[in-house]
C-alpha cells in the first residue's frame, strides 16, 4: 500500500532519475549558471547527504518543460531504465489534463502502463500528484479533472507499491509567494517547500518543516489586485494561449539538462 506522508523502505539512495515536465525541469526556480535548479534538484542534494561519502551520489534530470505524458514515456523513460538508478520520480499528465477535452481516466491508463514499465527496472518509483488550483486563476476551473486524475495516480501507486508525494495536500504551496511571476510555475521558496516534503516521503530527516507557514502580508486593495491580473493575463496568459493555438511548446528545441547519472 502506498504512503504518501513516510516511505517505509530502509534504502539509502545512491542514485536518483527525475523525469517529467517543466515542474521536475525547475522552470521557475533559476541558478546562479543560467540553468534551472527546482524541487528535484534540491532532493538530488538531500539524498546525497544521505551517504557516508556524498560525493558519491549520482543524479539525473530528463525533464523538458512543455512535455506531455506520451512523449515524456517515449523520450525519458527509455532513458530511465537505461540509467537503471535507485530511485526515480516521475511526474507526468499535468500538461495533458489542462489541454481543453482532454480526459483524466485515459490519461491515467497511459500513465498506469508507464509506472509498470518503471517499476520493473528501478528499485523505488515515487510518483506526484497534481497541485489544488482552488487558488489559481484560470486553472481552478479545471480542480475537478485534477482531483480525478489525482486519484488514479494514488490507485496506481496502491497497485505497484510507489510513494506518493502528494501535492494537493501541501497547502503552503497555495499562497501566491510559492508560484512564479508566471503563476504556472513554482518560486524557488515554492520548489524548496516541495523538496522538503519530497524528502519526508522517501523518510530523510529534512533541515525545514515544508508546511511552516508563510509570514503574514499587509491586506491588498481589490484595485490592486485587479491591477496584477491584468498585468499577468497580458504578460503570460495570453502568450501562453498562443502557443497552445499554434500547436507550440515551451520544451521546443529544450533538451535535458542532466541526460547522465553524473556526481552533484
Amino acid at each position: 500500500m502506498a504512503d504518501d506522508s513516510t516511505f517505509r523502505g530502509s534504502d539509502v539512495f545512491g542514485s536518483y532519475a527525475a523525469i517529467g515536465d517543466s515542474f521536475t525541469e525547475g522552470v521557475g526556480d533559476p541558478g546562479p549558471d543560467g540553468r534551472f535548479v527546482g524541487w528535484a534538484d534540491r532532493l538530488a542534494v538531500l539524498l546525497a547527504d544521505r551517504l557516508p561519502d556524498p560525493e558519491e551520489f549520482r543524479y539525473a534530470n530528463l525533464a523538458v518543460r512543455g512535455r506531455l505524458l506520451d512523449q515524456i514515456v517515449a523520450e525519458q523513460v527509455p532513458r530511465a531504465k537505461e540509467l537503471a538508478p535507485d530511485l526515480v520520480t516521475f511526474c507526468a499528465g499535468g500538461n495533458d489534463i489542462i489541454r481543453p477535452g482532454s480526459d483524466p481516466d485515459d490519461v491515467a491508463e497511459r500513465f498506469e502502463r508507464a509506472v509498470a514499465d518503471l517499476t520493473s527496472v528501478v528499485g523505488t518509483v515515487l510518483v506526484t500528484t497534481g497541485f489544488d488550483t482552488r487558488a489559481m486563476p484560470v486553472l481552478r476551473r479545471l480542480r475537478g479533472k485534477i482531483a480525478t486524475y489525482n486519484g488514479h495516480v494514488r490507485a496506481v501507486a496502491d497497485r505497484y507499491g510507489c510513494p506518493v508525494l502528494d501535492l494537493w495536500s501541501l497547502r503552503t504551496v497555495q499562497d501566491m509567494r510559492a508560484w512564479d511571476h508566471d503563476r504556472l510555475h513554482l518560486s524557488p521558496e515554492g520548489h524548496t517547500r516541495v523538496a522538503l516534503r519530497a524528502g519526508q516521503v522517501l523518510g530523510v530527516d529534512v533541515p525545514a518543516d515544508p508546511d511552516q507557514p508563510w509570514p503574514p502580508l499587509p491586506p491588498r486593495g481589490t484595485l490592486e489586485v485587479r491591477r496584477d491580473d491584468i498585468h499577468w493575463a497580458r504578460e503570460y496568459l495570453v502568450p501562453w494561449i498562443g502557443r497552445r493555438l499554434r500547436g507550440e511548446s515551451s520544451g521546443d528545441h529544450v533538451s535535458a539538462k542532466r541526460p547522465d547519472l553524473l556526481p552533484l
